[in-house]
C-alpha cells in the first residue's frame, strides 16, 4: 500500500531503506548527520534520530563510522583547509602575526562559529565530544603549523594555542562576553600575535 500524503510529508527525506553495508547507506547516514549537527547541533543530535532519517538501522550507522564522534568527524567542514594557508603563513616576514590573522578571520566565519561553539559546548558536557574537539582543532588545525615552524615540543605548543582559541570561542560565541563578543578582526588579531608567539616560537 503507498504511503499516505501526510506521512511522506512527515518524512521528506526518507526514501527505501538502502542495503546493509551498500555505498547508498553509507551515503544516506552522511547526508543526514550532516544536517541534524547543521540545526541540532553535536550534543542534540542523536546516532537513533540520524538513522532514523536516513532509513537504516542505527547499528548501520556504527557500522559504518564506530561512534557518534567519528561521524562528526567524518561530516564537519572546516571553513578553510589548514593545509592550503600553510605555505602563505610560511611565507610571511612574521609568521604568528600572519596566523593571528587567520585564526581571527576564521572567528569572523558564520559556519566556524556554529561548528566551533556546537562543539565546545558539547566537549564541556559530554566526554565522548572533548576527542573531537581535540582532534579538530589541535590536530587538524594548529598542529601542522607548530610542526612546520620548526620549534620544540610542536605537539605541546599546538595544545597550549588550542586553549587560547577554546576560550575564545567559549568567551565570544557561548557566553557571549562584551566587548570582546564584538571586537573588529584586525584588533583581535594584532591582540592574539604575541600570544600565537609565545606559544609556538619562543622558548616555553
Amino acid at each position: 500500500m503507498a504511503r499516505t500524503s501526510s506521512s511522506a510529508a512527515a518524512t521528506p527525506r526518507r526514501r527505501g531503506r538502502p542495503a546493509a553495508g551498500s555505498p547508498d547507506t553509507r551515503a544516506a547516514v552522511l547526508e543526514a548527520a550532516r544536517r541534524q549537527f547543521a540545526e541540532l547541533g553535536y550534543d542534540r543530535a542523536t546516532v537513533r534520530g540520524i538513522a532514523a532519517e536516513a532509513g537504516v538501522d542505527p547499528k548501520m550507522v556504527g557500522h559504518h563510522f564506530g561512534s557518534k564522534q567519528r561521524l562528526f568527524l567524518a561530516v564537519v567542514e572546516m571553513p578553510i583547509d589548514p593545509a592550503a594557508l600553510l605555505p602563505q603563513v610560511l611565507a610571511s616576514p612574521d609568521p604568528p602575526r600572519a596566523l593571528a590573522e587567520m585564526i581571527a578571520t576564521i572567528m569572523e566565519s558564520p559556519d566556524y562559529r556554529r561548528v566551533a561553539s556546537g562543539l565546545v559546548r558539547a566537549a564541556a558536557s559530554e566526554p565522548e565530544a572533548a576527542p573531537v574537539a581535540r582532534e579538530l582543532l589541535v590536530e587538524r588545525l594548529l598542529l601542522p603549523f607548530a610542526e612546520r615552524l620548526g620549534t620544540s615540543e610542536p605537539q605541546l605548543r599546538a595544545e597550549l594555542l588550542a586553549s587560547q582559541v577554546a576560550g575564545l570561542v567559549m568567551a565570544r560565541f557561548v557566553l557571549q562576553i562584551e566587548p570582546l563578543a564584538s571586537i573588529e578582526r584586525d584588533r583581535l588579531a594584532a591582540i592574539l600575535a604575541p600570544v600565537v608567539r609565545r606559544y609556538l616560537v619562543d622558548p616555553l
